[in-house]
This record gives structure tokens, C-alpha cells and sequence, in this order.
């Protein structure tokens, strides 16, 4: 194992961590915050390298790209999760057994934490400040495509530990390759558990061959359901915002699924779509391709409108497309996404309370909203200062991973010389 040395050096460096406290952590989190803006321009230096590789019109672009703006909203995150309490120390749990032993359940960190990424340079600073705030080391490995832009970020942060007298192999970045992936998949003993962020190729890859614990941070195939007493001004806002907003991020709609008897309003839901810069490839279905196609609005944007495949749901986009499917009911609009979605994120648009609440009972995601866009599914969004991930499984955590997600529990046990029988 070539990274072997690596791992061992943020493990021992892990240990490290438990000496420092918790207004320790957040003075430092607020020094890398400050060191984002102040070396701003090294970073966005670093990020135009990976850019200057990459097609503009590539949907991957914007998710690669840092702005200034962009930076400072992860500075300000940064500065959020320092201000969180800390997730270390709680006691979950206490009892007192009949022979007097006292028990405890506490929270404590994981230790080691493995992240494997794609082209999501903003993710690196996200997962140190989650990680070194609830005491846990991360080793990162980041995609080819943003690896000048990790190297840039990790230096930064490199620099503030080193100014603080913390070691620097509390974060450790490997290079960006497939062989670095495998070593990291088997780095058993060395990291405790392994988070992969990206598509579903990647997390079916580091699933299929992990030897450490792995969270599944699930690709989004993202529905939302346009019931028939839905409200046009809230559907026609929400459809827009949660497919438009970033096409390249794991919240982002794949399909809108609408009533049949509000094909009608179809046009007027769809039309900031495709009116927008860049426009919307539509797949819709022959009845929602009759509604779009029909209209005289949409006579200029006629190459926009597609006949749907059998491949059009169930298909993450990341870009500016998106299917259309046509529902006779609310059972309908659940089978459909019990069939094609992934678990991550749901909607549903109307103003019938009781048929809002049944979707949200039936449908089977970690998050499942009414009248709002998935667009929310994000840690700072939830209020959790930054995220890990969104997790899509059941077994542990589900949702947006913050803090307290990446903490797990001991149980301390005290006694007075008690012995078991």
C-alpha cells in the first residue's frame, strides 16, 4: 500500500484532536474563514487552471466553478459551523443498573473520516470544517478536475493549523487518481468510515468495493408532483427555482409529474423554463408533448420540446433538461415514484391538505417537502451551518449530514469494584 505512511500519519495525527476543545476548534474555523477571502485570489488562481480544461458548456462547469461570491458564502459556512454547539461530549443516554454501575452513553467522534469527490472543490472546505469541529481527521480525495483548486484550499488550511501549533495530517489529500481510490477503499484500520459525493457511478464503485464502512450519499432523481389543486403561481415558482437554480447539483428536479386535468395550466407552469438563459430541453410524454407543443407561447422554442424515451425517467440530468409525465392520480404520481426515484429528495404542489399529507406519509426519501423546492435539501439550508453529504439510506444517518452525523457513541461505565456473578 503506497499511501500506507499517509494513512498512518493522519491516524496518529487523529488522536491529537481530543486535546484540543471546543473554543479552540472555533477559533481556528474562523481563521481558515478569514484566510478564504483574505487568499481568495490564490484559490480562484488555482480554480481557473481546472476551468481553463473544461468546455463551458459543460453542466459539470458550474459545479466546478469558485467566484468570489461563492467563496464567501463558504467562508460564511465555515463561520456558521463554528458557531454551532459542539456535537462531542453529550450524554445520550444514563442509567443506573441494580448493582450500582453507573452507565453513560456519550458522543464522540468517528476518528478517521474518508471522502471521495468529483468535481466539487467547494466540498473540501465543507468536510474540514464539519470534520474538525466534531474531532474527527478527513482524508479527501477530490476528482482530476479540481485538483489544483483542492491543492490550493488544503494549503490554506495547512497553513492556519500550522499557525495554531495543530498537525497538519489532521487533513490529508491524495492524489487524484483511480489507484489512490482503491488504497482508500482499503485503508482498513486507518479510516473508519468512507463517504463517497458524486454520481451514481461513483457511489455504486465505492460500494462494490470498499473494505471500511461506507455512507451512501445517493445520487438525487428528483420528482416533483403538480397535484391537481395545485396552485399555478406556487407550482410555476417552485418547478423553476428547483430546476434552474444549479442544474448540476444532487437536489436539482429531474421530473415534473402533473395531474391530467391540469394540463392546461402546463404551459403557463413550464414557460420560465424554457424562456430561460440557457432554456430547458423538455421530455414529456404524449400527453404533457400535446399540451407544451400545442401552445402558440412555445411556437420559438419548439426544438426545446422533446418526445420522452424510455430513458427519460429515472435519469439524473444534471443539466438543463428535464422530463414530463402525466398522471390520472395521486396513486399514480406515488407509483411513478416508487418506481423511478432514488430516495433523495420529493415534492408535491397543492393546496389539499390532506393529499399533501399522504404523500408525505407514502413517499419513501429522505426528504419530501410540500409546496417548496427540493432545492432546500442542504445542510446550511437545514440550519446545520454545512453538510457532508445527503445521505439516501436508512441504515444510520439519512438526509443532510452535519455534525451531529459524523459523531458516533461510547459507553463509559463506573463502578465501585462490583464483579459479575
Amino acid at each position: 500500500m503506497q499511501l500506507k505512511e499517509t494513512f498512518e500519519r493522519v491516524k496518529k495525527a487523529s488522536k491529537s484532536l481530543t486535546l484540543i476543545n471546543d473554543q479552540q476548534r472555533n477559533e481556528i474555523l474562523r481563521a481558515v474563514a478569514a484566510a478564504i477571502i483574505d487568499k481568495k485570489d490564490v484559490i480562484l488562481k488555482a480554480n481557473a487552471e481546472d476551468l481553463a480544461k473544461m468546455e463551458v458548456t459543460n453542466p459539470l462547469y458550474d459545479r466546478l466553478q469558485l467566484t468570489e461570491s461563492r467563496l464567501g458564502g463558504i467562508a460564511s459556512d465555515m463561520t456558521s459551523v463554528s458557531n454551532l454547539p459542539s456535537p462531542l461530549g453529550h450524554i445520550t443516554k444514563r442509567h443506573t443498573l441494580p448493582n450500582g454501575l453507573e452507565l453513560y452513553r456519550v458522543s464522540v467522534p468517528f476518528g478517521v473520516i474518508g471522502m471521495i469527490y468529483e468535481a466539487r472543490p467547494n466540498v473540501t472546505f465543507d468536510v474540514f470544517s464539519l470534520c474538525f469541529k466534531s474531532g474527527n481527521a478527513c482524508v479527501l480525495k477530490g476528482g482530476r478536475d479540481a485538483d489544483c483548486s483542492n491543492r490550493a484550499e488544503v494549503a490554506l488550511i495547512h497553513d492556519v493549523l500550522q499557525q495554531y501549533g495543530v498537525n497538519p495530517d489532521v487533513v490529508a489529500l491524495l492524489p487524484a487518481t483511480h489507484e489512490a481510490t482503491g488504497e482508500m477503499l482499503g485503508a482498513v484500520g486507518y479510516i473508519d468510515i468512507c463517504i463517497p459525493r458524486g454520481g451514481r457511478r461513483l457511489i455504486d464503485f465505492v460500494r462494490d468495493n470498499a473494505r471500511i464502512p461506507v455512507i451512501e450519499t445517493g445520487a438525487g432523481v428528483v420528482n416533483t408532483y403538480f397535484h391537481e389543486d395545485g396552485d399555478i403561481e406556487i407550482g410555476r415558482a417552485i418547478v423553476n427555482n428547483a430546476k434552474t437554480r444549479r442544474v448540476s447539483v444532487c437536489n436539482a428536479l429531474d421530473c415534473l409529474i402533473i395531474h391530467k386535468k391540469r394540463l392546461a395550466d402546463l404551459p403557463a407552469i413550464v414557460e420560465p423554463l424554457l424562456t430561460h438563459t440557457p432554456p430547458v430541453t423538455l421530455y414529456c410524454d404524449e400527453q404533457s408533448y400535446a399540451a407544451v407543443a400545442g401552445s402558440r407561447l412555445f411556437a420559438p422554442h419548439s426544438s426545446l420540446i422533446q418526445h420522452a424515451t424510455a430513458d427519460s425517467f429515472g435519469t439524473e440530468f444534471m443539466d438543463y433538461k428535464m422530463a414530463i409525465k402525466t398522471v390520472a392520480s395521486l396513486d399514480e404520481a406515488l407509483e411513478h415514484i416508487d418506481r423511478y426515484g432514488s430516495g433523495h429528495s420529493e415534492a408535491i404542489v397543492t393546496t389539499d391538505a390532506e393529499a399533501a399529507s399522504r404523500f408525505q406519509q407514502h413517499v419513501d426519501a429522505a426528504c419530501v417537502y410540500w409546496n417548496a423546492p427540493t432545492s432546500f435539501t442542504d445542510g446550511a439550508q437545514f440550519g446545520l451551518g454545512a453538510e457532508i453529504g445527503i445521505s439516501t439510506q436508512k441504515l444510520g444517518p439519512r438526509g443532510p449530514m452535519a455534525l451531529e452525523e459524523i459523531t458516533t457513541y461510547k459507553w463509559i461505565i463506573e463502578g465501585q469494584g462490583q464483579t459479575r456473578p
